[in-house]
């Protein structure tokens, strides 16, 4: 978003952002608490969940450097966040930084780019889910992670996972020893290998197909 800010516009940006930091487990906020503030995640890795009605907690999402948390017009926070990681973020004032938006038109239209791009995203998310086997969604969750770190000059084969294989299960609708299964037949046949920070895409081209059937 920042990219569609001009230098003296990103100084006025700076001046509204307060630092935060949080440790590792750590919650940034909670679901269906006053949303009255806008975070810009600038390192870590932070796990989006909601609570079911039956107490069970689903992840919906995982955000990385460069992500806006939130966003939403809802007054209350419709998801929680909790870090993964050590996270760094920049926190705006939710009504400061929606007068600037509304103060600049190419910035509304970049947060209306980013929605967008959000929404597709979740789309994509529920045809994963409904429509594909096991192997296609733990496929399709690395690359379209990887493509995600591409943005942010981790153009690297190696996808890192700071979250757990139960959070991915979680979030692909499967159950951990599934998605380990997954993980161990495309590493025997040598289609990715498993490394101490992630996995590395060793035949970055098969993988890239099996996404996009």
């Amino acid at each position: 978003m920042c990219g569609a800010l001009e230098p003296h516009e990103l100084v006025e940006l700076e001046a509204m952002a307060r630092p935060v930091c949080y440790g590792q487990r750590q919650q940034m906020f909670a679901q269906d608490e006053p949303s009255d503030s806008v975070y810009n995640l600038t390192s870590g890795s932070v796990r989006l969940y909601r609570l079911l009605p039956d107490g069970r907690r689903q992840v919906v999402g995982f955000a990385i450097p460069g992500d806006f948390l939130g966003l939403s017009m809802s007054e209350r926070t419709v998801y929680g966040a909790e870090a993964l990681t050590a996270v760094t973020a920049c926190k705006f004032n939710r009504e400061a930084f929606a007068a600037l938006v509304d103060e600049r038109p190419h910035l509304l239209r970049r947060l209306y780019d980013l929605a967008s791009h959000e929404l597709s995203l979740a789309q994509e998310q529920m045809v994963i889910i409904g429509r594909r086997t096991a192997e296609e969604r733990v496929v399709c969750f690395l690359i379209g992670l990887r493509k995600r770190w591409a943005q942010f000059n981790h153009n690297s084969v190696t996808v890192p996972l700071p979250m757990t294989r139960q959070d991915i299960a979680d979030f692909l609708g499967l159950t951990i020893e599934t998605v380990s299964r997954a993980v161990s037949k495309l590493a025997r046949e040598k289609a990715l290998l498993v490394v101490p920070d992630g996995v590395r895409l060793l035949d970055l081209e098969r993988l890239e197909k099996i996404a996009a059937r």
